[in-house]
């Protein structure tokens, strides 16, 4: 799967996996911090959350066109520098909303001028003959390495806010941010209830606004500090982006520029508007994937809150908890190095890997209470973790398709991707039949008295990983292929402003989770993948004559 891949794929890939640990920052906490720290509604944090998500990737389609004016290679420093100080800001504690806000937008301006133009200069590695055949697979590679950033965001961000809280001597309960905001507000019904709850927190405690104000400040100190740690994840990128970029300096040139080993011609006019026009359409039909997709950071974070038992027994418990993830990924990769091939060597090392993957799982598990509280933010670590680990499963899949000349095109292999984000939210629709409706929780403090086993979410997120696979790498590629030379940098960049326009519509599916039945609202979103993805098929044929003009 990496041979023979130039060294500045590897290096790209590292240099993003700090921009990947912000954001999935952003994704783990976002709503849990807004809710608590100002005391919105779900429906509120979801108006906000679009329109961050949305700036995030429309931003990306000015970033683009900057860096077809001034380089790519200054595009990507100047924004990392800024979304460093966006996430810097966030991490201010004693700031108001509008404070907030700047800091949101800091953090949207500088990964707009970042995340489309390091694929862009991705893109150009792969222009010279040698290695044409092998964008796909980079695409895969490298989707996959920045998702490792991805995945450890949830672990710390939980880690930060678990930390202040003990450091107050207190514990993290889902139903005591909204009731204590409720609270404050003169507006929470059931007062005994919170009672019952700060003195489980705090033993005899009486005074309810005291308590709260505590509380929340503590909680929003602990999301002050996942933020920090975002920042320097981000200058951590900024390092490795300058120590490595000798490997793929070669690829920084702008569309009129030649490069040894590949000619960039001017391609007629007709065909200049047929590859555009292609892009557009593939543009309009993924909008549905992302609107899907990014309820990650907002619908199914509030239902891992809401609707979503916490408590959970050992074996559960495992995979929420790092050290024991490390572990179990540890004995699954001694357990491919025993059974595989190989020398005496690597079957050793497999032996070894095993052995002290599962002694440390096993003593992970049984240093568990019978029953503890899982963290509402790792369940944003699967979607990075399924990433990681399908990515090899899935490129080899096409292999092996290749191999008996039934691989898809790239545009049906999209399509695909939008019928597998239809089936994660048939898992949604089924896992919501029957639980209360949002409204009909919020006067309580938010949390359903009915709650759910969490796999019903990783079960999502599994499917949802697959549908991404099988979509984003491959649209980003696409662009890759077909765009016209001179703007390049335009056209990815309007891959990610469409991508925007989805996410700033994920947010307003707030307006049906306030007002619909739960089950309903992730009914809309099996609806919406699936005609998309029916309408991208009956497109698959223009695309692909696109593709054969590049």
């Amino acid at each position: 799967m990496f041979k023979g891949h130039p060294a500045g794929l590897f290096a790209l890939g590292l240099s993003n996996m700090g921009e990947r640990f912000g954001y999935y920052t952003v994704v783990s906490i976002f709503v849990l911090f807004m809710g608590a720290k100002f005391g919105w509604t779900d429906e509120q944090c979801g108006n906000i959350w679009s329109w961050f998500v949305g700036a995030v990737y429309v931003l990306v389609a000015f970033g683009g066109f900057v860096a077809d004016k001034i380089g790519y290679g200054r595009t990507v420093v100047v924004g990392i520098v800024t979304m460093m100080a966006g996430y810097a800001l966030m991490a201010v504690p004693a700031s108001g909303e509008w404070f907030v806000y700047l800091a949101l937008g800091v953090i949207a301006l500088g990964t707009g001028l970042f995340k489309g133009n390091l694929v862009v200069i991705l893109g150009k590695l792969y222009q010279q003959d040698q290695y044409k055949p092998l964008q796909d697979t980079a695409f895969n590679i490298y989707y996959m390495g920045i998702n490792v950033g991805a995945f450890f965001a949830p672990y710390a961000a939980a880690g930060a806010r678990k930390f202040f809280l003990a450091q107050a001597g207190l514990t993290y309960d889902p139903n005591l941010p909204g009731m204590a905001n409720r609270f404050l507000e003169g507006k929470l019904e059931n007062v005994p209830e919170f009672l019952r709850l700060a003195q489980a927190q705090v033993p005899g405690v009486t005074d309810l606004t005291r308590f709260s104000n505590d509380y929340l400040s503590a909680l929003t100190n602990g999301y002050h500090a996942g933020w920090g740690i975002a920042a320097a994840s981000v200058l951590l990128s900024l390092g490795i982006y300058l120590a490595t970029r000798r490997l793929f300096q070669h690829a920084d040139y702008r569309g009129e520029k030649k490069v040894e080993g590949v000619a960039v011609v001017e391609i007629p006019r007709g065909q200049f508007w047929r590859r555009v026009g292609a892009l557009f359409l593939v543009y309009f039909v993924v909008v549905f994937f992302w609107v899907a997709f990014q309820q990650s950071g907002y619908t199914l974070t509030l239902f891992a809150k809401n609707y979503t038992n916490t408590l959970a027994g050992r074996l559960t418990n495992l995979f929420f908890d790092l050290p024991g993830v490390l572990a179990v990924i540890g004995a699954i990769f001694g357990l491919v190095f025993l059974v595989g091939r190989g020398s005496a060597k690597r079957r050793g090392i497999g032996a070894a890997l095993l052995i002290v993957g599962v002694g440390v799982a096993a003593w992970r598990a049984l240093g568990f209470a019978t029953m503890s509280r899982v963290d509402v933010e790792v369940f944003q670590s699967f979607n990075p973790l399924f990433v990681v680990f399908l990515t090899p499963l899935v490129i080899g899949f096409f292999a092996i398709l290749n191999r008996r000349g039934r691989e898809p095109s790239t545009p049906k292999k999209i399509a695909y991707g939008m019928f597998l984000g239809a089936l994660a939210y048939v898992v949604m629709v089924l896992a919501a039949w029957g639980l209360p409706a949002p409204d009909a929780l919020a006067a309580k403090g938010g949390v359903s008295p009915v709650l759910v086993t969490p796999y019903w979410l990783v079960g999502t997120f599994f499917t949802l990983t697959v549908a991404e696979l099988f979509l984003s790498p491959m649209g980003m590629s696409l662009v890759a292929k077909v765009a016209p030379p001179k703007i390049v940098g335009v056209m990815q960049g309007f891959w990610f402003a469409f991508t925007g326009l989805g996410n700033y519509l994920s947010g307003q599916v707030g307006k049906l989770y306030a007002r619909l039945e739960l089950w309903q609202t992730f009914l809309v979103l099996v609806v919406a993948c699936a005609l998309a993805a029916i309408l991208m098929l009956l497109a698959a044929k223009a695309v692909e004559r696109a593709a054969k003009l590049a």
